[in-house]
């Protein structure tokens, strides 16, 4: 039995050499010391949400003239899902996917020993994929220490540990096959650890372990097409996991992204040529808000981010990374190319600005927008859209269910670019132009990049 943290199998410094098997009896070394240590601190997460069954006659007006408009629903249907976790800490807490407890009413953690407890969430977080949980045993956990995974080098050694299939504890091993994957469309957080140890369904919210016997990732997706592993598999970086678990254990429910205040875009082959660099790299500056850190600290349109904290920066997904894992409240230097000559700057990582209620409107009266709940962008709302975080306007948040808004095929996310040929870049202007009662309506709106013009009577 374990009490308290798992020890790593050696103390491993940074003057250690990684040495590959030069004789037949270490080929024949066994990871079964390395499972004993770790094995204890990965969970199974059972998830259950219940949904009410309707009646396939409710809605219809024919037969809800004969009952009084009464709707006859049938009993309610549980809907489980089943997941991995990991115990990060003695106390109880647990990091999980939050894709396995989506909408859960009641979260369940069976342990290694059988023993089962019904778990608090902690935190929630779509953009990342993490999920943390809070169960009480009345004593010391196994735990698993978190590593730092700026370290993981491809084609280390990695063991994933975590339920497949409902069958069970299973521990498959394999190397890193590549660090810093992204564009893998798991979540609106793009940097992977990618792995080919046998990741299956079942498996997400478990444990990547190095042979230091620490948390190197927590594993959440593969690819397949046909839903079982092919060896390519994903976990999520074990230092953003640890920013997300700070977030928790200081009491916090959500999880928040530094603020700079500046948009970017890859650095293309013709972009690198035509300012003068190498190697196409980094992060392109294409948009600065007003008064932001990123204003504040110096950097200009056209800069292209090569480093944070003298970490190069090879797309804006390693920088959204390297930002996030520094955290609200710090400072990071920046290496910037600007105006072919490299410099240093300071900027400020803050807070994202707050959703406020005097921002929101709910469109109503004769128009074709009625029915649309829409509001000034943020980052935070942004980033709740699935749009990139810089982005400003006026976007819709929600739709009525029948209204005119939905018959016109508006939908959460659309950006109102203009009214009537007036520009649209706050409530104000929406509220004035909505004012009008035209026998015309001209719209403009931003849907993943495009603009759609629409012109109702």
């Amino acid at each position: 039995m374990f009490s308290g943290l798992v020890m790593p199998l050696h103390a491993q410094t940074a003057n250690d050499a990684k040495q590959l098997p030069a004789t037949r009896s270490e080929l024949q070394l066994s990871f079964a010391p390395l499972v004993k240590q770790t094995s204890g601190a990965v969970v199974n997460v059972y998830a259950a949400h219940e949904v009410q069954t309707r009646s396939p006659f409710a809605g219809d007006p024919f037969f809800e003239q004969f009952f009084g408009g009464r709707q006859f629903n049938g009993p309610p249907r549980v809907q489980s899902s089943l997941g991995s976790g990991v115990i990060i800490d003695p106390t109880g807490i647990i990091v999980t996917n939050n894709h396995v407890i989506r909408d859960a009413d009641m979260v369940k953690v069976a342990l290694s020993d059988g023993r089962e407890f019904e778990s608090k969430v902690l935190l929630k977080d779509e953009s990342t994929d993490l999920a943390i949980l809070k169960i009480d045993a009345g004593e010391p956990l196994p735990a698993l220490a978190l590593g730092d995974s700026d370290k993981v080098e491809v084609g280390d050694l990695v063991l994933a540990i975590g339920n497949p299939f409902g069958v069970g504890q299973t521990v498959t091993s394999g190397i890193v096959s590549a660090q810093a994957r992204t564009r893998v469309g798991i979540s609106d957080f793009d940097f992977f650890i990618q792995t080919d140890a046998a990741i299956n369904p079942g498996n997400s919210g478990g444990a990547l372990i190095g042979m230091d016997g620490r948390l190197i990732g927590i594993n959440t997706a593969i690819f397949s097409r046909s839903g079982g592993s092919v060896g390519i598999g994903f976990a999520i970086p074990a230092n953003m996991v640890r920013a997300v678990v700070d977030t928790a254990k200081g009491g916090a429910d959500r999880f928040q992204r530094p603020y700079i205040g500046a948009s970017f875009q890859n650095v293309t082959p013709d972009v690198a040529e035509g300012l003068g660099m190498k190697q196409p790299y980094g992060a392109l500056v294409t948009n600065i808000t007003k008064g932001s850190p990123a204003e504040r600290g110096g950097l200009q349109v056209g800069d292209v981010v090569l480093t944070v904290d003298d970490v190069r920066i090879e797309n804006p997904d390693g920088l959204g990374y390297r930002l996030t894992t520094a955290g609200i409240g710090k400072a990071v230097k920046l290496g910037v190319l600007s105006r072919s000559t490299e410099k240093t700057i300071t900027v400020s990582l803050e807070k994202p600005r707050a959703d406020s209620p005097d921002n929101q409107l709910m469109i109503q009266g004769r128009n074709p927008l009625s029915g649309a709940l829409v509001l000034e962008l943020t980052p935070s709302s942004a980033a709740r859209l699935q749009l990139p975080r810089e982005t400003e306007g006026v976007a819709v948040d929600k739709v009525t269910r029948n209204s005119p808004a939905a018959r016109i095929g508006l939908r959460p996310g659309d950006i109102i670019r203009g009214v009537n040929g007036a520009e649209i870049a706050s409530i104000a202007d929406l509220s004035k132009a909505m004012s009008s009662d035209p026998a015309l309506w001209r719209f403009d709106f931003e849907r993943g990049g495009a603009i759609i013009r629409q012109i109702i009577r």
